[in-house]
């Protein structure tokens, strides 16, 4: 194939010179293979999308005309050939052999004067348009880069803050001979790529001041699940490639697009990152790492205003391309402008078909010895090799866990033979998990301490299937493979929905044939996420003061406990914001992922035992003999003292419903005894913001008017239920408590056990009255319980009583659905 690339440079006439060197201005995507995806990407962004309001930087390419040129005129183009006869690509030894080789042809080469000359009077209009002090970056952007199924993140170099001529050619060559990094050897043997006919073509463009502000990368897909409806936006201090390169843990921003469509300030989810260090501008030339301000590493380093932007940008230049993105981003610090500096295809969901997915399923009790950020859904197991240099990387093999600092381009060669990879930095668009998620391969990120704690030879298992959070587990824990036919849609006329806790498995679920969500639990959100007492954050203020008292054991506990909560609440002086935003973040990612379908929220339903268990627990929860029939639910909210934690619960829940747009959410009270509790808690919904459907006049009005449900799991709610039925738009059965207190029967106890059966004829005949109101007066019935997910019977018997939704945890969906509609 270099042959025929060498006799069309021949064969150029006087007529149709061939162009080495192109404006930005002057490309568009047609010109792939003139300037790569990459550059073609630029121009079509310059002139297509920047007088839509997208600031893009300028400047120039050199084209693939120009490198097979460059080989040809140095005759490399021949000597590649013989290099690469007896290539074994499976050998490292022999890739590292290969690439030495090649590079060195760039390395000792020469440009060709007529190309150098139209180099520099490229970069002379550069600069004269931007100013003579201007620097630029220098990039790769080969041909069959940045196509679907192929990203080549990082596989090439990268030259930043270049400022003369001398550096910039020096720039250019290097650039050209990455085409044989090792790493970028490799990535194509994987990918089914010729080594041989790969062209490149060099991007110079003008440096936006990130290193004195900030820059990142941003997603129009969520990278670990496929999810389509979210913006994924990284963003760290200074210059981006630390992103890349894993060196720091970023920001962390989602944002919905249908309601960011309508004008919403729809960002789910804001993680604050642990951005220790930042890049910024060497003296002459180059980057330079330095240390970042401590009260800068607790801020975040986008402001909501700027996340939106971004998130907007991202989603037009989806639109334009028809494709979800990878796009790299920059801040300039002297103008305070936003900038594109990179968009490409995502090239891992995109290029996936949505008809079926595998759930990896593991089940321990085993507590992990570390947690990281997960990189995919699957799960590896092998032996520790910790490799701190990539100079030893031969010495590792295939079935071993790769664990490290951090990992750059010049690690893909370990990749394929890792069974799984463990970083101490970086974050979920970090090299590492980039080309991890692209191999298949299991990864953890963002793992503090990780080279403390594993030692080479030490049998681990990398656990990715719990959402955002990557267990790491000592020695071997059994799991299997679950495969799910998405094409199995539900045709019942009674709706399946899911119950849900965790937020950070919600965008997986979605992709299930669900109508919504029957149950999604506030307790798992304030236990994993929020991890303190409400009331705790509610008064913290009052208590550091306490704290302060002298040396009583009183001061020193208090002492103890503010010292926990403003550990785990770093970036927030507001401890009430913080609970309210960490909240309302947790069920709005349970609300985007099911949108536009209906999110049953139940409010919290802890019990006094579980309470206790939160940071500053033991402040506010007494001991209670029988906790399972005690201070809980609806009686709990009405509570004096309990009350200013309802009210932010119900200000998480207006923030879901009014800032992120998802008036797909309505609202659940639990444990319910009494009618007038029903209407004092419906009272104080109001109180704090939040309106029944049914009891304002003006939402009746309103098109998403907030549906406010009862769980009917106490008896006096199935005996009074026509009077619920009167105040509530509707029930959920919780047949896990209904089934104990209508057999009289502890749930927890062992040795009472067989006696709890949801499926005992006084249970069902309860549950037939309910159902059968809820029809008369055409108010909402459904169930959430656990009944109906653990016996295919007890499904059968709801549908034949038509009840309005059976609610089940996500790994019974699929097989009730098919056993039910077999059944019809």
């Amino acid at each position: 194939m270099i042959k025929k690339r060498k006799k069309h440079i021949q064969q150029k006439t006087k007529k149709e010179k061939l162009k080495y060197v192109v404006d930005f201005k002057d490309v568009f995507l047609k010109d792939v293979p003139l300037v790569g995806g990459k550059n073609a990407s630029l121009g079509e962004m310059i002139n297509v999308l920047e007088p839509k309001g997208i600031n893009v930087p300028g400047g120039f390419a050199l084209t693939s005309h120009a490198y097979w040129y460059f080989l040809q005129e140095n005759k490399i183009d021949v000597k590649l050939e013989k290099i690469f006869t007896n290539f074994k690509g499976q050998d490292i030894k022999s890739v590292q052999r290969v690439g030495k080789k090649a590079r060195a042809l760039f390395l000792h080469a020469k440009f060709p004067s007529d190309l150098e000359d139209e180099v520099f009077k490229a970069y002379y209009f550069l600069r004269k348009r931007y100013g003579l002090n201007t620097s630029v970056a220098v990039r790769t952007s080969g041909v069959a880069e940045d196509a679907p199924g192929a990203s080549f993140a990082g596989q090439f170099e990268t030259f930043l803050n270049v400022k003369n001529k001398k550096d910039l050619l020096m720039s250019i060559k290097l650039c050209m001979a990455s085409t044989f990094n090792d790493r970028a050897i490799t990535y194509r043997k994987e990918k089914k790529i010729s080594q041989l006919d790969f062209a490149l073509s060099v991007g110079v463009q003008k440096m936006v001041r990130s290193d004195i502000a900030c820059s990142g990368v941003m997603f129009t897909i969520d990278t670990e699940t496929g999810f389509k409806n979210v913006v994924s936006i990284n963003s760290i201090w200074g210059i981006g490639e630390m992103i890349v390169k894993g060196w720091v843990t970023p920001d962390d921003f989602y944002v919905f697009k249908p309601t960011l469509k309508q004008g919403f300030k729809s960002i789910i989810v804001k993680n604050l990152g642990r951005k220790t260090h930042k890049l910024v501008y060497g003296e002459r030339s180059g980057l330079k790492k330095v240390e970042v301000p401590k009260n800068k590493q607790t801020m975040f380093s986008l402001t909501d205003k700027e996340v939106l932007t971004l998130a907007k940008w991202g989603m037009m230049i989806e639109e334009h391309y028809k494709l979800p993105q990878d796009i790299e981003w920059a801040k300039d610090g002297k103008t305070g402008k936003l900038f594109i500096v990179q968009s490409r295809p995502e090239t891992v969901h995109s290029v996936k078909k949505e008809n079926s997915y595998s759930e990896y399923i593991i089940k321990t009790k085993k507590q992990p010895i570390l947690t990281g950020i997960a990189v995919g859904d699957k799960i590896g197991y092998g032996k520790v090799n910790v490799i701190n240099d990539v100079s030893k990387i031969s010495k590792f093999s295939r079935g071993e866990v790769l664990v490290t600092k951090m990992t750059d381009p010049d690690w893909v060669t370990a990749f394929p033979l890792a069974s799984a990879i463990i970083t101490q930095e970086g974050g979920p668009t970090c090299h590492a998990a980039i080309v991890s998620r692209e191999l298949g391969v299991p990864c953890i990120v963002g793992v503090k301490d990780v080279l403390k704690t594993l030692k080479s030879g030490k049998m681990v298992t990398a656990d990715c299937t719990q959402g955002r959070m990557g267990r790491i587990f000592a020695g071997e824990v059994s799991y299997r493979v679950k495969k799910y036919d998405l094409t199995k849609k539900s045709k019942l006329k009674t709706k399946i929905m899911l119950n849900i806790a965790a937020p950070e498995i919600a965008f997986q679920t979605s992709f299930l044939p669900v109508d919504g969500v029957g149950l999604a639990r506030e307790e798992f959100i304030i236990a994993e996420k929020i991890k303190v007492h409400p009331l705790a954050l509610y008064h913290y203020e009052k208590l550091k003061k306490q704290s302060y008292r002298g040396r009583t054991k009183k001061a020193k506990k208090l002492k103890q406990i503010i010292k926990k909560i403003d550990k785990i609440t770093i970036e927030h002086a507001d401890k009430r914001e913080y609970f309210v935003k960490e909240l309302a973040e947790g069920i709005g990612q349970i609300a985007a992922a099911f949108y536009p379908k209906e999110v049953i929220v139940r409010f919290s339903d802890f019990k006094t035992n579980e309470y206790r268990n939160l940071v500053g627990g033991e402040l506010f929860e007494k001991q209670e003999a029988n906790p399972m029939i005690g201070f809980r639910g609806a009686y709990r909210y009405l509570d004096k003292g309990f009350q200013p934690a309802f009210k932010m619960e119900c200000q998480a829940i207006q923030r879901v419903r009014n800032d992120f747009g998802l008036k797909n959410v309505s609202v659940m009270v639990p444990f319910c005894r009494t009618i007038k509790e029903g209407k004092d808690v419906l009272e104080l919904m109001k109180k704090f913001g939040l309106n029944s459907y049914q009891t304002s006049v003006k939402a009746k009005k309103q098109k998403h008017g907030l549906n406010v449900y009862v769980m009917c799991e106490v008896p006096s709610n199935v005996i009074l239920a026509e009077q619920f039925l009167e105040i509530f738009d509707g029930m959920s059965i919780g047949s896990n408590d209904l089934t104990q207190l209508v057999l009289g029967v502890d749930r927890d106890e062992p040795r009472v056990a067989p006696i709890f059966d949801e499926r005992n004829e006084a249970v069902k005949e309860m549950i037939k009255k309910v159902i059968k109101l809820c029809r008369q007066k055409k108010k909402y019935s459904g169930i959430c319980g656990q009944a109906p997910s653990d016996f295919p019977d007890f499904a059968q018997f709801l549908l034949e009583e038509k009840i309005g939704s059976i609610s089940l945890s996500f790994d019974a969906v699929i097989k009730t659905i098919i056993d039910l509609s077999a059944k019809k």
